[in-house]
């Protein structure tokens, strides 16, 4: 599909006609493929070799460009959550992140399908939180699926409009804004993005932005940073709309900490006011279309808190026992809470767990911490979740490595050899990396992957 001719006649006004043209001839090349390797897990040249590594990300130290996009489809390791398939320009929103940011509580407004959420747990580390919220209630659940296979367990997912998140005001530390947007950086790999696209599609994309900004505002905390992003060219969407917030919140608004950025990467850098700017063009980056900015919030700024309205808690305690056999699953039990959502329970890091009930007394959780399945006579039935956590202890029951056809029939949900398998109940694993459950009892093996996430397509 050819570009719309609107859209070329704007970059020309934009960017001068040789730019453009440059710019144009880009968005007709095939797409780059990149990933994000999970800095928890074991990667390694192994695999980086059988993806087809070609360079590194050089923004993001655990990013790699691959050579042409490989069936992730079919790959164990993309199931057991070793890596993230992720655009290489977006993996930059790490290097926005204040230096002080593990233990630190992030606010990811628009948050779907997950990329950038999953960059911002791997980064607060298990002191940490991120809010990872989404309105579509459709794509919040691929976003729960993500963080479940991420495994880090100090992530909240919600699904509300921003406007009708109360109760957290000037609660985080960093609240990042990937705006819905016109998607123009998109053009590359998505025809449907091109065919949608309209002069009237960047005015209406403009407005709701405007409204996003003004609710991820009053969320951050005096001294917290700002991240905005969206995946398009235009200024009305990026420059402008930073321009237009700069008026609004005047004073208040103070820079961060610079952003270094070398030459050789190709991005275009720049300033509006106190925001840092940074362009990603395809002509120019080894990445596909993006545009980010980041600001602080003055320490100096009239707190935005409004009084929390009281609720009644959705999470219930556990007794010792259940603790007890909770306990059992994770490498470190001191360091975890334990309680019940409904008749599953749940386990959350410590130093967070206080501040995930009140989240779950005054927004919409729809995932929190790490699900670790439901309580039977005393002893845990393990939730698919539990197997990718990465604090689980493994030693808490045997462990079933397959060979490549076999993990690519367990995760199709077929039936499985029983001699692979210890009487009772394993952890399947490929190359080491835990896929899930399945139990043996006798000759038999219940595959106990789910049915929601079983690969349907054929080869």
């Amino acid at each position: 599909m050819q570009l719309p001719v609107r859209f070329v006649e704007r970059l020309e006004a934009q960017l001068g006609a040789a730019e453009a043209a440059r710019l144009a001839a880009a968005l007709d090349t095939e797409p780059p493929v990149s990933i994000r390797l999970h800095p928890a897990r074991e990667g390694g040249s192994g695999l980086l070799d059988r993806l087809g590594a070609s360079a590194p990300v050089p923004w993001c130290a655990e990013g790699y460009c691959l050579k042409a996009r490989p069936s992730f489809t079919f790959d164990p390791a993309f199931h057991a959550g070793a890596y993230y398939v992720q655009e290489a320009s977006s993996q930059f929103v790490g290097r926005l992140l204040p230096a002080d940011i593990a233990g630190r509580r992030v606010l990811d407004l628009c948050a779907a399908p997950g990329g950038k959420t999953t960059l911002y747990a791997s980064k607060v580390g298990p002191q940490g939180l991120v809010v990872a919220n989404e309105i579509d209630r459709r794509r919040v659940q691929v976003l729960a699926d993500n963080l479940r296979k991420w495994g880090t367990g100090n992530a909240v997912v919600t699904c509300c409009d921003p406007q009708r998140m109360t109760g957290v005001d000037d609660r985080f530390d960093v609240v990042a804004v990937d705006a819905p947007c016109s998607g123009e950086g998109m053009f590359r790999k998505d025809d449907a993005a091109r065919g949608e696209w309209s002069e009237a599609a960047v005015r209406r994309c403009a407005v709701r932005q405007e409204a996003i900004l003004r609710e991820a505002w009053r969320m951050l905390r005096p001294g917290g940073t700002l991240l905005y992003s969206t995946c398009t060219f235009n200024r009305e969407e990026d420059e402008e709309q930073l321009e237009r917030f700069v008026a609004q919140v005047g004073r208040e608004l103070a820079e961060a900490p610079a952003v270094a950025v070398d030459a050789a990467w190709g991005i275009v850098a720049g300033r509006v006011g106190p925001f840092q700017t940074f362009r990603f063009f395809p002509h120019r980056t080894a990445g596909e279309g993006f545009f980010a900015a980041v600001a602080r919030k003055a320490e100096t700024a009239a707190p935005a808190l409004r009084p929390p309205k009281a609720k009644r808690s959705p999470l219930a305690p556990l007794d010792r026992a259940a603790g007890e056999e909770l306990g059992r699953w994770v490498c470190d039990a001191s360091a975890m809470r334990f309680g019940l959502a409904g008749d599953t329970c749940y386990a959350w890091f410590a130093e967070q767990a206080e501040e995930v009930r009140r989240l779950s007394e005054q927004l919409p959780v729809i995932y929190s911490g790490v699900a670790m399945g439901q309580l039977f006579k005393g002893r845990l039935r393990p939730d698919a979740a539990l197997a990718h956590f990465v604090g689980l202890e493994r030693s808490a029951l045997a462990a079933a490595e397959l060979a490549e056809e076999e993990a690519v029939a367990y995760l199709r949900k077929q039936e499985l050899p029983a001699d692979r398998f210890a009487e009772g109940l394993n952890l399947v694993c490929r190359e080491g990396r835990a896929l899930g459950f399945a139990k043996r009892i006798g000759r038999r093996v219940n595959n106990l992957y789910p049915n929601e996430r079983r690969i349907l397509r054929s080869e």
